[in-house]
């Protein structure tokens, strides 16, 4: 083992470092966070200071080990985690779990910007210390984002349902995905006509161009129907043309800043249609390294998380060489430009930029995966363009008059405009339409609105003034307003970056996030709400609009910027912030229900003798004498109010316990709960259910059937009705295990069970096929595809074990066998005649089985 331990945080990157380091180093990875807050625990002692208390991350155990072993055995311990907050809290906690096992050896905090040789042995040239306000910045987010998810979120357990997250950042995005949704809900689309001509030089009617109407007697025209268009088109008919003024001017345009986080993000979903996640997962791998058959792993790109375009001294010195070298002097500007950075970037980095710009795409082509190499050429075209000389573009644009005849007074005025490159400048490598606007990468307008008329054309010919020109026709189009678009994943991440929520290191991870949780749903590259998205969103923005506002969002980024910079001391910002947070919570409690009615229902309830059987349902347990009595100590207590909700649920049981009580039902509705006397869910179980229950207990069912129908059968003993969904499931299975039931027709029929006729069907082919898989001695190894898991063996055995116990198998399940026969006809001896036995026609398309397929 090397004398000096050095510990990063992905594997991937400790090979390529230690590629470069060599023997004397030992390289060892973190796999992210050793340390975290508790995942079943707020993990926060508010009452002291907010103090954090940290427990070793799930499945670490094992890698702390290792390291500690590795802290003992080594001389010095460098901490080379990634150079942003998350790295740096990474490197203090990697310090406070090993700095027992070290035994006093020393501790160096390590930074680079990429993963090269020359930055790598310079970093270790140049080490320091952990930067604890960085560190502390970090805690106060992790902190803060604890208590707002740990607090908030049961608030939408209660009142949508249990499972469901809200968080501080990601929810101002869903605010933002939600109120652009309404927008476009809301808007209403305006009608405009857009008029013109076709014209052609006098004479020459092969070289023709097309002109927009710009000024009616001056005025930009607003045309507004389609009988205003006609009464402009007849006015306009029988005009001559002619060429009122000829306008040449030279337009520069300057190359974009090389890529930051975010810029990158937007560009490599519309250029490459790539997502922000897979764009970041693709530009780690560029940075940590790919072996490119040179002697180890090479780190391509420089770090990916930053908000700074500014660029080092020797990386432009290198972009410089090389441009004069391939394109020559002209393309090289006198003067190295400088980019600024917007008001609230931590310009921690560099932008993102190739480490070698000699290493062209070209000659990595056959070393990268094609999603690697149009991320590479991305990134180096872009750094490359941004060191190079602007674009001058000559523009020359044509205003063209109609003369009005004696006895019309309106005066029209059209134009046209065409663009050339005189000298190209930064776009010798950039592929850009000059005709449109250099944008940071979007490629979509996101206002809506008028669409873009400009006058641009692509070619015009050459015109002087007053000649006249021919009129070839007049053209008139209808359009309408458009609504604002609906946030791309590229669009989302600049609005969350221009309102300053978030950082470049959390853009791909708020996007996936909202996806995961089914809050939006990705629609043709766009992210549209989903039902329980507009749900969350409604509820929080009702009841904590002003926490999960963006501009109070934007504010406490800056505020972290602050404690990282050691302007403010992160336990008095978390003070700060749980001050006004507490005030808020307060504000959207529940309202309190009418005291009076509460006594109400709670006499009822004292008419109860018998109270259901507790019911259990995971880890909960639901019983109905413990409600009713913490419910009466609350009102007694005269602490906190008993809420609406609670109320509710005491209503809903006096209910169900109508037998017990004569006449509640006539008595709740006096009381003004109309709507829940009359719900489905609060009328007694159905007398089939029981039955149905009963007929299921006396057969072999699956170990899940047999859980399931065990849980609904205690749902009904404790007076619950079941609901539409739970009833149609409990007829299903009766129906999977009709062959079990004997006259199972009668049974359908006593208990109200609509079952096909198929359903008894005697099943005559699932034995043959069973006892020819049955021959299989080799089975294929399990695949995984994603979540999925394939695998021939445990498919076969779980349909063997379902036609044991239920006699048939599905259509589906039967399908499904042949082709597994077909896949195995090596080990099925004599097949053809096998074929001919089972009726198999033809090899089916050869995939392989989910082990779960029903």
């Amino acid at each position: 083992m090397g004398k000096n331990l050095v510990i990063v945080e992905s594997p991937a990157k400790a090979k390529t470092i230690g590629k470069i380091l060599g023997a004397d180093y030992t390289v060892k990875s973190s796999v992210g966070h050793v340390r975290d807050l508790p995942q079943r625990t707020l993990g926060v002692d508010i009452e002291h200071e907010f103090e954090p208390k940290y427990v070793l991350a799930p499945n670490k155990a094992k890698v702390v080990d290792e390291l500690r072993k590795a802290a003992r055995e080594c001389e010095a311990v460098f901490l080379a985690p990634d150079p942003d907050r998350e790295g740096e809290a990474i490197a203090w906690h990697l310090h406070e779990v090993l700095a027992a096992a070290a035994k006093g050896k020393p501790f160096f905090r390590v930074q680079y910007n990429e993963i090269t040789p020359r930055a790598v042995r310079a970093a270790f040239e140049h080490t320091g210390e952990i930067d604890m306000a960085r560190v502390d910045a970090q805690q106060a987010r992790r902190v803060i984002d604890r208590i707002v998810g740990y607090t908030v979120s049961p608030m939408l357990w209660r009142r949508i349902k249990r499972g469901l997250s809200a968080g501080r950042v990601q929810s101002v995005a869903l605010r933002l995905v939600c109120e652009r949704e309404r927008q476009i809900q809301a808007f209403r689309p305006e009608e405009y006509w857009v008029l013109g001509a076709s014209l052609s030089k006098s004479g020459e009617p092969g070289e023709q161009f097309t002109v927009k109407l710009v000024r009616v007697d001056g005025e930009k025209p607003a045309v507004g129907s389609g009988t205003q268009a006609a009464a402009l088109l007849e006015d306009l008919r029988g005009r001559e043309l002619r060429v009122a003024e000829v306008r040449r001017r030279t337009v520069t345009r300057r190359p974009l800043p090389p890529f930051i986080t975010s810029t990158l993000q937007q560009a490599a979903s519309s250029v490459l249609g790539f997502s922000p996640h897979r764009t970041m997962s693709l530009a780690q791998k560029l940075y940590e390294g790919l072996d490119l058959g040179q002697g180890g792993p090479v780190g391509l790109i420089t770090y990916m998380r930053t908000d700074a375009p500014s660029v080092s001294r020797d990386a432009q010195e290198a972009a410089r060489a090389f441009l004069l070298e391939q394109y020559g002097a002209e393309y090289c500007p006198d003067t190295p430009p400088v980019y600024r950075s917007r008001a609230n970037a931590q310009e921690a980095h560099e932008a993102v930029r190739p480490t070698d710009v000699t290493r062209t795409p070209a000659s990595l082509a056959k070393q990268l995966s094609p999603p690697e190499l149009k991320l590479y050429d991305l990134i180096w075209r872009r750094f490359l363009a941004s060191q190079m000389t602007a674009a001058r573009i000559d523009q020359r644009t044509v205003l063209v008059d109609s003369l009005p005849p004696p006895a019309q007074q309106h005066r029209y005025q059209f134009s046209a405009t065409s663009s050339e490159i005189a000298f190209p400048g930064f776009l010798k490598i950039m592929a850009i339409d000059i005709r449109k606007s250099l944008d940071n990468g979007s490629g979509k307008e996101e206002n809506g609105g008028a669409e873009d008329d400009s006058d641009e054309i692509e070619k015009l010919p050459q015109v002087s003034e007053g000649e006249a020109l021919d009129l070839v026709k007049w053209l008139s189009e209808r359009k309408e307003t458009k609504p604002p678009a609906r946030y791309s994943e590229a669009a989302l991440v600049r609005a969350l970056e221009a309102n300053g929520v978030g950082r470049p290191s959390t853009y791909a991870a708020i996007i996936e996030t909202l996806a995961q949780r089914d809050y939006v749903k990705r629609e043709k590259r766009n992210l549209a709400p989903t039902a329980l998205g507009h749900q969350v969103n409604d509820l929080l923005v009702d009841k904590l609009g002003a926490l999960f506002d963006v501009g109070f969002t934007a504010s406490m980024e800056s505020s972290l910027d602050e404690v990282e910079e050691g302007r403010v001391a992160w336990r008095k910002l978390m003070a700060d912030f749980y001050a006004r947070f507490s005030g808020w919570m307060e504000n959207a409690r529940e309202p309190a229900a009418d005291r009076e009615k509460v006594q109400a229902v709670l006499g009822e309830l004292q008419q109860v003798s018998a109270w259901a059987p507790a019911l259990k349902r995971g880890r909960r347990t639901f019983d109905d004498a413990k409600f009713v009595a913490s419910v009466a100590e609350q009102l007694e207590g005269g602490g906190r109010p008993v809420s609406e909700r609670q109320l509710d649920t005491l209503v809903k049981m006096a209910l169900r316990y109508r037998e017990q009580i004569p006449g509640v039902t006539e008595r709740m509705r006096g009381l003004g709960f109309d709507e829940l006397a009359n719900a489905e869910k609060t009328q007694p179980p159905r007398p089939e259910t029981a039955a149905k229950c009963e007929t299921l207990r006396g057969i072999e069912l699956s170990e899940d059937q047999r859980r399931f129908v065990g849980s609904l059968e205690q749902q009904t003993l404790t007076g619950r009705r079941l609901s539409p969904a739970q009833a149609a499931a409990l007829d299903r299975i009766l129906i999977a295990n009709a062959r079990q039931i004997p006259d199972f027709e009668k049974v359908c029929a006593s208990l109200g069970i609509v079952a096909a006729p198929e359903a008894l069907e005697p099943d005559h082919e699932s034995p043959a096929l069973l006892a020819a898989l049955g021959k299989v001695t080799q089975w294929r190894e399990a695949t995984k595809r994603g979540k999925r898991v394939f695998d021939d063996k445990a498919f076969y055995e779980s349909v063997a074990a379902q036609f044991a116990r239920k006699g048939a198998l599905s259509p589906r399940q039967r399908a499904a066998m042949r082709k597994l026969i077909f896949r195995y006809r090596e080990q099925m001896g004599d097949f053809e005649q096998l074929k001919v036995t089972l009726g198999l026609q033809h090899a089916p398309e050869d995939k392989p089985r989910k082990t779960d397929e029903p």
